[in-house]
């Protein structure tokens, strides 16, 4: 069946419409996309370099490419592009950032690591999602928009990993710490700083429950591995993971008495003294418990545990018994010197 002419014509001049309107037709949503995209990759171009500079490495062609997964023809045109702008230099395939495009690379390093700050201090993102979320946001935020964000976080130093956060100015702070791999047996060190990169490591060590703050003591070495205690618990790491883990070493204590263990280890019926919260616990968790009572100095006791198993417990504090999940009592560290239990 024919359709009337009218409608064929009001057909047309609508599909027109939807692709050719300024700002928000098909056409123009597309080419913003493109001009963003494009964007992105030049300004992850520019980070990959400062990155490999600041890790005394020498970024190419090659490296961008492999780095934002696109191909050399692709990469050598980025490259071409910034050189142009005057943002970075080429010396016999070695990439340098002019001091403009240093510049701007630290811009973008701030406004990563300041969302990082943001979402370990106010979301209840995973911290295994962090850096992801934060490389999605760091090409969003306008500079008015990073240094609201900076002033509302009380203009953090470093980032939940322990990695410096560029100030407005671009001056960055040096990391002071040393691998964890080159600490020797009985030597204590406190965790600085994370690397988040490769990603496969930093899940390893986010699984082994490794985080800023925490105190570790090594027990054992050998060739392939590195054992330490932290938080009351063993841990093993090879090598290549522990290079991952930037320590500041610590003069050991005095009469140091036996180091703090986890609440979630206590026996059924025990009770210990918080001493501190894990700086592994940030964020709005961090203020619920300390909302619901669990302050350095307080006296807990285990009282009941659930049918299934630990995952779930009730613990008394302050006269009130209070649930916890596992991972929640494992935020908590207790004097491990004056555990007690019933009976």
């Amino acid at each position: 069946m024919n359709l009337p002419w009218w409608i064929a014509l009001f057909s047309l001049v609508a599909l027109a419409a939807a692709f050719f309107w300024p700002r928000y037709g098909l056409r123009s949503v597309w080419r913003e996309a493109q001009a963003h995209r494009a964007r992105v990759q030049r300004e992850d171009t520019l980070k990959h370099i400062y990155t490999l500079r600041a890790a005394g490495q020498s970024p190419t062609v090659q490296s961008v490419a492999g780095a934002l997964q696109i191909d050399l023809g692709k990469a050598a045109a980025i490259i071409e592009d910034l050189e142009k702008h005057g943002l970075l230099s080429s010396t016999d395939g070695a990439l340098a950032l002019t001091d403009i495009g240093q510049e701007y690379a630290l811009q973008i390093v701030r406004a990563h690591r300041l969302w990082e700050r943001y979402l370990a201090d106010r979301t209840g993102y995973d911290r295994k999602d962090w850096h992801r979320e934060a490389e999605r946001q760091e090409h969003r935020l306008t500079p008015e928009a990073m240094e609201a964000l900076a002033a509302q976080l009380g203009n953090p130093r470093y980032d939940p990993h322990g990695d410096p956060i560029p100030t407005e100015t671009g001056e960055l702070r040096p990391l002071e710490g040393q691998s964890l791999a080159s600490l020797e047996p009985r030597q204590t060190g406190r965790i600085v700083h994370l690397e988040d990169e490769p990603a496969q490591v930093y899940e390893q060590l986010m699984d082994a429950g490794l985080h800023v703050g925490m105190q570790v003591r090594v027990t054992d070495k050998d060739a392939q591995s590195i054992r330490f205690q932290a938080e009351g618990r063993p841990h093993s790491l090879t090598h290549f993971q522990a290079g991952s883990v930037e320590v500041q070493p610590l003069e050991a204590a005095p009469a140091a008495g036996p180091p703090p263990v986890t609440l979630a280890q206590i026996p059924l019926g025990g009770a210990a003294r918080i001493v501190r919260l894990s700086a592994a616990c940030q964020g709005a968790e961090r203020r619920r418990l300390l909302d619901l009572g669990f302050i350095p100095g307080t006296q807990v006791k285990v009282v009941m545990r659930s049918p299934g198993g630990d995952d779930l417990r009730a613990y008394e504090v302050r006269g009130t018994q209070i649930a916890l999940r596992r991972e929640q009592a494992e935020m908590l560290l207790v004097d491990g010197g004056r555990l007690t239990a019933d009976g």
